[in-house]
């Protein structure tokens, strides 16, 4: 009996010491971190900043001192009794209230400047990435996105949610017709273009770089604004660097301060300009501009995908002729001007190409002409125009021909077609009558007049004489 109270007894006493303990657990044991909703070809990279000793859930006591790697960044300045308080015996707690994301930050920034081990490095294949077989600690998750700071404890599985997306950029190009932004717009030659670029930024963002490439057919002529928002950015924290290395037209180039600022979704307009110049493409196939934003790590940067506008610019053929019975004739020694004014009046420059091909002046150019003569061909191009209402004048008709009365109405959609009288059409053709030949009743009649004349001559000679004669006779 005596045998069984002390089996009893030794019993109840490891149940007391096994309830006692509940919940607290070995430093040995491994742990695991799961990122839930990993954006698809990002890295993520992971840090154990603090060794986690024993832990408590049910107490919701840790037990925690910095690893060898990061000691020198647990005691700094900025960190030690800011974010991190340090006792005689090398354990850790958390200093009430600090900003967590803000010390995250600086991990992060500490672990790129400082070359810090990492404790794995995974490209997430899928929404899930998961890393196993993890010492218990205090650990530092970063991503190539230069968006995902966060920090949480194994304990031992533990799973991150990342709330933040890759940033995005949006361009877009003025319709000057309509003041609307969109992606695609159509203008003169020498004519200013407005872009804009919206940039979706995220909390945590690294190394934004702005690039914007331009298509020959457009001369980049500068940035006009870059907004946080409805406000202005101070241009300390940014640059603009034209012609760089990379091939681009122009790069913005964001300082880390900037960065720092950011939050979650949070918008970065982008204005800028060029100018249609003469090395445009003609019709359907358009005037490309590119824009892309760079963003992440250090040496594993990644970019957005490309967002382009396309700005048009239009032709106009004409064709001089009149009718040789059923057939048409080309006329030459016509001047025609072109204008957008219904009068005809303020005719727009142009600069010849050659073989009757002329395109719209850009501001500034000399040797420019305001008036076409049709050569033998009667034929001439004007290229370089925005979708609008021209009016064609004629100032001069060929020898013989009738100037044409008013200007001829030609319109230019915004997909490059063109009518004249209400009519589609790839040439506007301009018809003129000749003056008709006034009527003559042959060469006899001309030949009766002739003898009549003389007739009459004579006979006022003969009158003439004769009557001189009498007068010397009396």
């Amino acid at each position: 009996m005596k045998h069984v109270k002390r089996i009893v007894g030794f019993v109840l006493a490891l149940v007391m010491v096994l309830a006692l303990s509940a919940g607290v657990f070995a430093a040995d044991e491994k742990g695991s971190i799961t990122i839930d909703n990993a954006v698809v070809r990002q890295s993520y990279t992971i840090y154990r900043i603090l060794e986690l000793e024993s832990y408590n859930t049910a107490d919701k006591a840790y037990s925690y001192k910095s690893t060898a790697a990061w000691s020198e960044f647990v005691n700094g300045s900025d960190v030690k009794d800011v974010y991190l308080k340090v006792n005689e015996l090398g354990y850790v707690t958390w200093v009430d209230n600090a900003d967590a994301a803000a010390f995250a930050k600086l991990a992060q920034q500490y672990a790129v400047g400082h070359s810090i081990e990492n404790q794995g490095t995974a490209q997430a294949e899928s929404p899930t990435v998961e890393f196993k077989n993890l010492a218990l600690g205090y650990y530092l998750v970063d991503s190539t996105l230069g968006t995902l700071c966060s920090l949480n404890t194994t304990q031992p599985d533990v799973t991150i949610k990342e709330k933040n997306g890759a940033p995005t950029n949006e361009k877009t190009v003025e319709e000057d017709s309509t003041g609307a932004y969109g992606k695609v717009n159509d203008a003169d030659i020498g004519q200013t273009v407005n872009f804009k670029s919206t940039i979706t930024a995220q909390a945590g963002a690294e190394n934004y770089v702005f690039h914007d490439t331009m298509s020959s057919g457009l001369t980049y002529t500068g940035v006009t604004s870059v907004k946080l928002g409805d406000a202005d950015v101070d241009a300390k924290y940014y640059t603009v660097v034209t012609n760089p290395t990379d091939g681009c037209t122009f790069e913005i180039r964001f300082e880390q301060s900037f960065y720092n600022t950011l939050k979650a979704d949070d918008k970065i307009v982008i204005s800028y300009t060029a100018t249609v110049n003469e090395n445009a493409v003609i019709g359907n196939a358009g005037n490309p501009n590119e824009s892309k934003l760079e963003y992440g790590q250090s040496g594993k940067t990644t970019t957005t995908p490309p967002s382009t506008t396309t700005t048009y610019t239009w032709e106009l053929k004409v064709f001089k002729y009149t009718m040789n019975g059923e057939n048409e004739k080309a006329l030459d020694g016509a001047v025609f001007t072109l204008s957008k004014s219904a009068d005809g009046a303020n005719p727009i420059a142009l600069v010849s190409e050659g073989n009757t091909v002329y395109r719209v002046a850009k501001e500034g150019e000399s040797n420019t002409v305001t008036e076409i003569t049709t050569d033998t061909t009667g034929k001439f191009t004007i290229k370089g125009l925005d979708s609008d209402a021209y009016y064609l004048t004629e100032k001069t008709a060929p020898a013989g021909y009738n100037t044409l009365k008013e200007p001829v109405e030609v319109v230019i959609n915004d997909k490059g077609k063109v009518t004249y009288n209400k009519t589609s059409t790839g040439e506007v053709k301009v018809l003129n009558q000749t003056g008709a030949e006034l009527p003559s009743t042959g060469g006899m009649g001309t030949t009766v007049f002739y003898i009549l004349g003389s007739v009459l001559v004579l006979g006022a000679a003969v009158v003439l004489v004769t009557r001189k004669r009498m007068k010397e006779h009396n």
